[in-house]
């Protein structure tokens, strides 16, 4: 019955997918394909729910094309996510978990059977290419392993051949614009002026304080900023007359920059925009089921004709007969020097998080995140005695070893049910879904970094540039582990 069930759901979301691309032109045999990757971004876009701010070039992709309205990165830090990404595989599957690892004299090297989208295309006879955009220059790879820089082509699609189809991706600085003082300016500049910052909503776990409302605006910001660019770009593959025949994926790394979002697997940094449109897809649909960042790399391909492999995890969520997921899993291990293991399993209702540090804070300490404008604003009104009882739950000196959400109700993610008896069956039942992924995937988080990577990267690090708040924290987190911490 359970299996009847699942495959009545399943028909049910992916009917009106077929339905839909049954009346659309015929696609071309080999489309182009074209991913826009934007960082430190979540939906925070019209066609998302965003009111706050227009965003007419987002929202004209959904309209005419496909919404994953639950669409979830796998990591919520730049190199786990993308090293995900350009393989269609869990990082932690791929030993690509910790942020920035094999940087030093210890490299990383993928398994035997894992192949980089990027390679397939090019042995498909795609011109490859990786841009950063405006300047179209050298793009972010961010990749947590050895890998042959040759996987691409070029920065830029018009170097290819007369008539050949390419695979490129675009990266926008997306959330990053907001980091800068002058990016933000100029932006706001290009704009025509500013979001007010009185107007704008924030989560609850947020205090509205002066510094904190100004760096939301400005996030907001960075986001119609993104929308422009991708106008930009649409506008571009418009003049040079192949619009019709690209497929457009708009997504982003993870979640916003901020407090609860990017480094934890709360929604806030895990929950991405995933919007595809073009030849032969559906348009104007909304889907509702749940997909993985990394389902793109198995959607490209296919859409392209070209096999996945086998070991891929990526699946092709526009197949006709494509099962939806159960769940998305998401993990968060080490990010630059600072140690960690959270792991979550997200159903449509319910987030379960298990925290195997337990004995450690929040907010580590963690150079990088500790000098965002949020975090320095976030301490400085708890040390001024302004947040309230929910605010307060990240400055917490320990974690629950587990946590569970009821997204229905508690959408925010505050009120943590795991001790809660009467949801005790919901709780093992995540429980285990969790450890049958971490088993199934061969999450390779189970065997703690060694030390001697650890040192290499952190050495490699400080080589570039010594920063003596980096050495303080490496120091501590090695007190920790000697401690059991």
């Amino acid at each position: 019955m359970k299996h009847i069930l699942t495959l009545i759901v399943t028909l049910l979301l992916v009917l009106p997918t077929v339905l839909q691309a049954a009346g659309d032109a015929t696609p071309p045999a080999r489309p182009n394909i074209l991913w826009l990757i934007a960082e430190d971004m979540s939906p925070h876009f019209g066609c998302y729910g965003e009111k706050t701010i227009q965003t007419p070039n987002v929202d004209k992709l959904a309209a005419g094309g496909v919404l994953f309205e639950r669409a979830f990165a796998t990591g919520p830090i730049c190199s786990p996510s993308r090293s995900a990404l350009i393989t269609g595989m869990y990082q932690t599957s791929i030993g690509a978990h910790h942020h920035r690892s094999g940087v030093g004299s210890e490299k990383i090297v993928l398994p035997a059977d894992v192949q980089l989208v990027p390679r397939l295309f090019q042995q498909a006879g795609y011109y490859t290419s990786n841009g950063g955009y405006p300047a179209m220059g050298r793009g972010k790879t961010d990749y947590n392993f050895e890998f042959d820089p040759g996987i691409y082509d070029g920065t830029d699609w018009k170097t290819r051949k007369a008539g050949q189809p390419f695979f490129a991706q675009v990266q926008l600085w997306g959330g990053k614009i907001r980091d800068v003082a002058k990016q933000i300016a100029e932006a706001r500049k290009q704009l025509g002026g500013a979001t007010p910052a009185d107007a704008v909503p924030l989560p609850p776990y947020y205090p509205r304080t002066p510094a904190i409302l100004d760096d939301w605006a400005a996030t907001l910001d960075a986001v119609r900023i993104t929308d422009k660019h991708v106008g930009e770009i649409v506008e571009r593959l418009r003049t040079e007359g192949v619009l019709d025949q690209t497929i457009i994926f708009f997504v982003t790394d993870h979640g916003v920059s901020h407090g609860r979002g990017k480094q934890f697997l709360y929604d806030e940094g895990t929950h991405i925009p995933f919007v595809v449109i073009g030849p032969g897809l559906p348009r104007g649909l909304r889907r509702k089921d749940l997909i993985e960042h990394i389902d793109m790399a198995a959607m490209s391909l296919a859409l392209a004709g070209i096999p996945l492999p086998k070991a891929m995890q990526a699946r092709n969520a526009l197949a006709p007969d494509y099962q939806a997921r159960e769940a998305t899993f998401a993990a968060r291990d080490r990010a630059d020097e600072t140690v960690d293991r959270i792991r979550s399993v997200r159903t449509e209702r319910w987030k379960y998080i298990r925290n195997f540090l337990p004995q450690r804070p929040y907010l580590q300490p963690n150079a990088y995140k500790d000098h965002k404008p949020c975090l320095i604003a976030l301490r400085a009104a708890e040390a001024a005695g302004l947040l309230d009882e929910v605010q307060r739950q990240l400055f917490a000196k320990a974690r629950p070893p587990e946590e569970l959400y009821d997204l229905a109700a508690d959408p925010w993610e505050v009120h943590n049910l795991a001790a809660d008896p009467a949801q005790a069956a919901t709780l093992q039942g995540l429980r285990a879904m969790l450890d049958r992924w971490i088993e199934r995937t061969n999450d390779q988080g189970r065997t703690p970094e060694p030390e001697s990577r650890y040192d290499s990267d952190m050495a490699a690090y400080q080589s570039r540039k010594p920063d003596p708040e980096v050495a303080k924290n490496i120091a501590l987190m090695k007190q920790w582990a000697r401690e059991g911490k």
